[in-house]
């Protein structure tokens, strides 16, 4: 381990815990922090079934692990070899008053003053204040502390993210005949070497032909893609029937769609449950809820439905306009009716999944960009025997604060999962809502 004057010393705030538990160890041989006022802050989330409450409850007990035999004022091992140090840090009156000069006593500026204390006191090394909070770190650096974002998860090129699918032009024409004709090809015939697994490709011959192609890993072909409808719903471009391939696919347990809104990603994923309904046991339907100041579902009035239905609506309406496409004394119609009526079709919570096993089901997270990496890996291990998983998300539309379009749990599984044979990604870009829609999102 390098001398003490080489190791940095990290000042964590409470939106870094409520994002990582295991933060602590997570900062190689160097020193951690912690204000006191973000212990007062954990203080209350600890009750609550979200996966924030769960982070707070976990780090309170790591904490009271780390000082069963030391005084948390002090410098205590991390546990792990290699590690730094960790302590608790209180608020002191020092030469720079954060609450003085932005004119309020809040606990973001009782941080600060904890941070800047601590800084005086341990110079001449660096402190460095970590939070996942935007504001916070604009202010840290206002008074001259460094501030940097928790970025143990993060995907660094967000802009060139996996997205699914390649244009392939191809000089021999009559690949496109024999692909139409054979419904597939060794992929040695067309690419020089494998693509990602469950890969899928737009095949073209200048202007003149052109054919949808998917890389199956296990027959190491590419295999023709037709475009086919779902419950009513057919797909309007090469995009949209490669993600309702994917849906329809047996043999690919887990898909994920990104794409801007009006693109079609829920519609797509609902139409292809109700299509696949006779292999799966329940169709589940979920999407995070992002309240308002943080608050738990728990203030809302009325059960656990009333309390998620407001927030489940956009999932409502997509399953109107599948059942619009037919009359209303049609059974296709009745069927969804009938399907949400004996919980075929079933709305879940994200926060009442832990541990909790899932066999035979379809499932349909809408919004996946609000979870964080560690949310996203509860609810894909929650999978058992016969479920499929469809996520479908915006990366760059995220509405909880601590988020980003680099940190959030849809970039994080896109990331890692690419050319897994049991997963498949694709990027939607063309917006399908309407040409009014479309011209607002261009120009507006």
């Amino acid at each position: 381990m390098p001398d003490e004057r080489s190791r940095k010393i990290f000042v964590l705030d409470t939106s870094v815990v409520l994002y990582d538990f295991k933060a602590l160890s997570n900062f190689e041989e160097h020193d951690v922090a912690v204000p006191l006022t973000v212990l007062e802050e954990l203080d209350q989330f600890k009750k609550g079934n979200n996966v924030i409450n769960l982070h707070a409850r976990e780090f309170m007990r790591q904490l009271d692990r780390l000082s069963q035999n030391h005084d948390l004022r002090r410098w205590i091992p991390i546990n792990g070899a290699g590690k730094g140090r960790f302590r608790v840090v209180s608020e002191e009156n020092g030469e720079i008053d954060a609450a003085e000069i932005f004119g309020s006593r809040k606990n973001d500026h009782r941080i600060l003053n904890a941070a800047l204390a601590l800084a005086r006191n341990e110079a001449p090394r660096r402190v460095i204040l970590v939070s996942k909070d935007i504001n916070l770190r604009v202010k840290a650096r206002a008074v001259s502390l460094t501030a940097e974002d928790y970025e143990t998860v993060r995907i660094k090129d967000v802009d060139h993210l996996y997205r699914g699918t390649s244009h392939l032009e191809v000089s021999d024409h009559s690949l496109i005949d024999r692909l139409h004709a054979e419904e597939g090809l060794p992929v040695a015939d067309v690419l020089k070497e494998p693509p990602l697994a469950n890969h899928f490709f737009i095949l073209r011959n200048g202007s003149s032909k052109s054919a949808l192609a998917h890389y199956d890993p296990v027959s190491r072909r590419l295999e023709r893609v037709t475009k086919s409808s779902a419950y009513g719903i057919a797909p309007r471009n090469a995009e949209q029937t490669f993600a309702l391939a994917a849906i329809l696919d047996a043999d690919i347990p887990l898909v994920s769609i990104s794409g801007a809104a009006g693109t079609g990603k829920t519609l797509l994923a609902l139409a292809g449950a109700l299509e696949q309904r006779r292999h799966f046991r329940q169709i589940y339907l979920a999407r995070p809820v992002v309240p308002l100041s943080n608050k738990d579902l728990g203030y809302l009035p009325g059960d656990i439905h009333s309390k998620v239905n407001p927030y489940m609506q956009p999932l409502w309406d997509n399953l109107s306009v599948i059942k619009n496409q037919f009359g209303e004394t049609s059974k296709e119609y009745r069927r969804i009716d009938e399907m949400i009526e004996h919980e075929k079709l079933h709305i879940v919570p994200l926060a009442y999944i832990r541990g909790r096993s899932f066999a035979n089901i379809i499932f349909i997270v809408d919004e996946a960009q609000n979870l964080t990496p560690h949310e996203i890996k509860t609810i894909i291990t929650r999978a058992g025997q016969g479920t499929k998983i469809v996520l479908t998300g915006d990366v760059y539309q995220i509405d909880t604060p601590y988020l980003d379009a680099h940190s959030n749990g849809l970039s994080y599984l896109i990331d890692r999962l690419r050319g897994n044979s049991l997963y498949a990604h694709i990027n939607l870009e063309k917006g399908e809502r309407s040409e009014l829609a479309n011209l607002a999102s261009t120009f507006l």
